[in-house]
C-alpha cells in the first residue's frame, strides 16, 4: 500500500510542470514531508463544463487541494475513506467503490516520493521495529502519482451551492512493487509518465483496458529506497529533518 507520502513543490511549480490552466491562488497548501490519509493533497484533474461530461467539449487543468481517502457518493459517512486510500491496479475497475471514478474522475497526485516500512531488528536492543524508507525517483523528479477521485454529497447541507455541500476525496491506485520499493514492500503506487498525462486525465476517454495500459512504475523504475528517520512514524511530526537517515 501506500500509506504516507512527501509532497513539497509550491502550487507555482506545478501549475508549471503540469501545465494547470486553472489554479485560485488563495487555494494554498503547506509544503508536508508526511502526507497521512485525510490531509489535503494537491491533484491535477479536468473537468468538463456541468452536463458535457459525455460530449467533445474541452476540458480545463484544474490543482485544486482533495482530501485524501476516498468517499464514494453512495458511502452514508465520511468515515469510510480512511479506509479506501489505495486502489489496487488489478480490480480498480471491478470495485464498486472505485470503478465509476475510474472511468470518469481520474487525476494525477504529485508527489517527491513515498514511505514505506520494513520490519528489522533494532542494533541496539536486538527487538524487532519497523524501519521507514523514503523511496523517491533518483533523479530528484516529480512523481505524478495516478489518483482518482469522488464528489460526495453531505446530506445534512440543504443546498447544492452551499458552503460544505460536497466534499472532494481521491485515492492512490497501487500495484505490485518492483525494484527498490520491492526490497522493502510488496506494493507500490503507480505513476504516469509526461507522454500520456493528456490521456489519463482525459474525461471523455473510457476504455478501460487502455487507461490500465498508461500505468507504470514511478521513474520506470529508477527508484532509490533509503532509511529515514522513525519520527515519521508519527502524523504529528513533519520536517524536511524526517528525511534523515
Amino acid at each position: 500500500m501506500c500509506g504516507r507520502y512527501v509532497s513539497t513543490r509550491s502550487p507555482e511549480d506545478l501549475v508549471q510542470l503540469f501545465r494547470v490552466t486553472d489554479w485560485r491562488t488563495e487555494e494554498r497548501l503547506a509544503p508536508s514531508w508526511n502526507v497521512a490519509p485525510t490531509d489535503e493533497v494537491w491533484a491535477v484533474l479536468e473537468r468538463t463544463g456541468r452536463g458535457d461530461e459525455d460530449t467533445a467539449a474541452a476540458a480545463g487543468r484544474q490543482l485544486r487541494p482533495l482530501r485524501w481517502g476516498l468517499v464514494p457518493p453512495w458511502a452514508k459517512d465520511v468515515k469510510v475513506g480512511a479506509r479506501m486510500i489505495n486502489a489496487r491496479v488489478e480490480t480498480v475497475h471491478e470495485k464498486p467503490a472505485f470503478r465509476r471514478e475510474f472511468l470518469k474522475h481520474r487525476c494525477l497526485l504529485p508527489a517527491d516520493g513515498f514511505y514505506e516500512w520494513q520490519q528489522e531488528k533494532d542494533p541496539a536492543t536486538g527487538k524487532p521495529r519497523k524501519q521507514p524508507y523514503f523511496i523517491h525517483p533518483e533523479d530528484g523528479q516529480v512523481m505524478a502519482l495516478a489518483g482518482l477521485y469522488a464528489y460526495w454529497r453531505d446530506r445534512s447541507v440543504q443546498h447544492d451551492d452551499e458552503p460544505g455541500a460536497w466534499l472532494v476525496t481521491c485515492t492512490i491506485i497501487t500495484t505490485e512493487a518492483t525494484d527498490a520499493a520491492g526490497r522493502v514492500h510488496p506494493r507500490m503506487p503507480l505513476a504516469l509518465t509526461e507522454d500520456h498525462y493528456d490521456a489519463w486525465l482525459d474525461p471523455h476517454h473510457h476504455d478501460p483496458d487502455h487507461l490500465r495500459a498508461l500505468l507504470s512504475r514511478p521513474a520506470d523504475g529508477h527508484l532509490d529506497a533509503r532509511p529515514v528517520s522513525p519520527a515519521v512514524n508519527s502524523v504529528r511530526n513533519n520536517g524536511p529533518e524526517l528525511l534523515e537517515g
